[in-house]
Formats: structure tokens, sequence, C-alpha cells
């Protein structure tokens, strides 16, 4: 798929006729990947691997076309490496058919000389800087030129500083930001973060870099244990939209997507050091691991399982149906009615009820073991 992308992107003329046939293609896999979907031919795994398969792709064929863009203006070769990082449900490998593409840019100055033993002058830093902005701003221009195509929603706010911060950073930049001034919620947006397009030296650098952070030693103390149950909690309180029913929220609401994915972060964090299968960007294969590794019972891990499966299913559900994303299930009884369909339920009242009850289970599960859970060995998984 990168390789047609590429190749459609080497043909075109223009950066907006190169960006447009990648969105083609793009909207070509989304039809296929919807299709094969609604058939019963694919599970939620596979409809999250292809989604972001199709949006690396075409990522990669937008930041061939955006370099070369950049590189015509200079008159030369870029003056730096440049590396795109998934992260979120991008980097997870488990976006839905309505997610945008949460990245990360970092690049790494070309040195003055081309040994490369000298250090980078001044001059050939801002160069670089300059150049490496160039080329995420023109990124992102492309992405959202007016086609018939779908739009591919770049968003960059888990970025250090998040809206306030440098679009794109160095890698050493990175480095010093996380070593002076990093704070515990990034270091969770991490455990997903992922290369996907750019230079792929560059890209595992910066997994390297992150190791410590998203993985650390010697797990969480209880004070950043505490510290990201209050960031949960302000969360749940603050992020719902106005009006929205809770329980039917599928993303924020109790048993969401948000309690299923924080209570397996929070293992990872505490216990991805010493239990490799924690390790991995995927939920699902990071709660397999938890429950291999005993830090969570098999049977609270089939309910957030389940729970997980259904709110994505009902996400992508919203977006067949309405063509738009939506993360509550819809009020409108025709649009509940098409939704049961495509999950395969008898009605819209037992799909509601379905997803209500699946979500009730998983809320005390999380209740118990993420709210209650004490990092002290000898209290076990189920509370203090």
């Amino acid at each position: 798929l990168e390789a047609e992308i590429r190749a459609a992107v080497g043909r075109a003329t223009t950066p907006e006729a190169a960006v447009a046939a990648a969105r083609a293609v793009r909207r070509r896999e989304l039809f296929r990947i919807a299709a094969a979907d609604i058939l019963g031919m694919l599970t939620v795994e596979q409809i999250g691997d292809g989604l972001s398969a199709v949006t690396a792709a075409t990522l990669a064929g937008a930041l061939q076309a955006a370099t070369t863009a950049v590189e015509t203006r200079l008159d030369g070769p870029l003056p730096t490496r440049f590396a795109i990082i998934a992260a979120g449900r991008f980097g997870g490998r488990e976006l839905g058919y309505g997610s945008d593409a949460d990245v990360l840019f970092v690049h790494d100055p070309r040195p003055d000389d081309e040994a490369g033993d000298a250090p980078i002058s001044p001059d050939r830093e801002r160069a670089a800087t300059d150049a490496a902005h160039a080329v995420a701003n023109e990124l992102r221009r492309l992405l959202q030129v007016p086609t018939p195509d779908p739009a591919l929603i770049i968003d960059a706010d888990l970025r250090p500083e998040g809206k306030q911060g440098p679009l794109v950073r160095s890698l050493a930049s990175y480095a010093e930001y996380y070593r002076r001034w990093s704070v515990q919620w990034e270091s969770q947006a991490l455990l997903r973060a992922e290369p996907v397009a750019g230079d792929p030296d560059l890209g595992r650098r910066f997994v390297d870099l992150i190791e410590p952070l998203r993985r650390p030693e010697s797990g969480l103390d209880d004070d950043a244990i505490r510290e990201i149950r209050r960031i949960k909690a302000r969360v749940e309180a603050e992020r719902l939209p106005r009006g929205a029913d809770k329980a039917l929220h599928t993303k924020l609401g109790p048993g969401g997507l948000a309690d299923v994915e924080w209570t397996i972060q929070l293992l990872q964090l505490c216990h991805a050091h010493s239990v490799p299968g924690l390790q991995t960007t995927r939920t699902r294969q990071a709660l397999s691991a938890a429950v291999e590794a005993k830090l969570i019972t098999a049977a609270d891990a089939a309910v957030l399982d389940e729970a997980w499966i259904e709110a994505t299913r009902v996400r992508n559900g919203i977006v067949l149906v309405r063509g738009r994303p939506g993360d509550s299930v819809p009020t409108d009884v025709k649009e509940r009615a098409s939704i049961a369909v495509y999950l395969g339920a008898l009605n819209s009242e037992e799909f509601v009820e379905e997803y209500r009850r699946r979500a009730r289970r998983a809320r005390a599960v999380v209740e118990r073991v993420f709210y209650g859970w004490s990092n002290d060995p000898a209290h076990g998984v189920g509370g203090d």
C-alpha cells in the first residue's frame, strides 16, 4: 500500500496533485475495509490494523510530497532528518473510521560536514529547525486541501507543552524537555508512541529516548498513581460534552474506552519494566499480558475486553451510519436501529441495553482495579 502511494506521489507534478493521489488511494481502502466490516469479514483488531496502515501509508506519501516541496524552495536537500511518531489510538493501531491521527513530529539536524564529526553550528541548527517546521506545516496544509476525498485530520496536541509548544522539536530538544519538565500524563501518552513515517533510524532513536519514561525501571510510586487517578477523575468531570448522556458516551462514559484504556495503561506504567508482554502499544495485547502476569484476573480482563470491543464497534457503527464521527449512542431511533443491524443485535433496544450492561460491568472493574488498586504487591490487584 505504501509503495503504491509513493509511486502515485512520485508521478504527480505538484504537491497538491501528489497528496490528492494519496488521498484517493486512501478513499478506496476506507471503502474496502468498511465493506468487509459490514459483511462481517473483519474483527475489531483487523479493522484497526487496516485503518492504521492506510493512515500510515497516506502520511508517508504526504510527507514525501511535503519534503519535495520544501526542498524545491530551498533549492537543495533538507538540512535535517524528519520522522512522524504515531500516538494514541494511531500508535496502538486501533484507529476507527472517525479517528484523527495523533502524531508527534521529530527532526534531527544533519551535520555540516559529511563525516559528521564536527558539532552542529547554530546557523545549521536554525536552518534545520526552520526546514522541519516548513515540512510539518506543508504536510498539514496538503492534507487539508479541499478534495472529494475524506479528510485526514492530523492532531499534534500530545506534543510537549501541548498546543502552546512548538509543532516540531529536534531529538535533542525532546530529550532536554523530558529530562527537565516531563509530567505524568506525558509518560502515559507515550505508551502508545510508535514511528510510522519518515527517517526510520530517527524513529528508532526517538523510541529509545522515551523508553525510560513510559517504562520506568521501578514502576510508579503511590504519589504518581494518585496523580494519574486524579487526572482521570478530572477528565471524567470536565471533558464530557454538555448535554451528553454519560451512560451512553462510548469514550468518556462509565465503562467506555477511556475507563478501560486508563486501567490497562496504569498496569503498564507500573509493571512493563518487568513484564515484557506489557511492552506493547496495543490495548488488548497488554490486557492479555496483564492476565498472564496475574496483575488482573481473567474474569475482570474479559469484562474490560468485552466493553472495549463493544465501545469500539459502536463508534465505528456511528460513522458508518451517519457518515461523520460521534462518541455518543444516537438518540435518533432510525440511527440506533441501523447501528443495531451493524452490530448484529435484534433491535435498537437490545443494542442499547447490551451496551449499558457491558459498560456497567466494566465500570465496576475499573472502580476496583484502577481507583482502588495499590502498587504494593502485598495488597494484590484488588485494592488497598
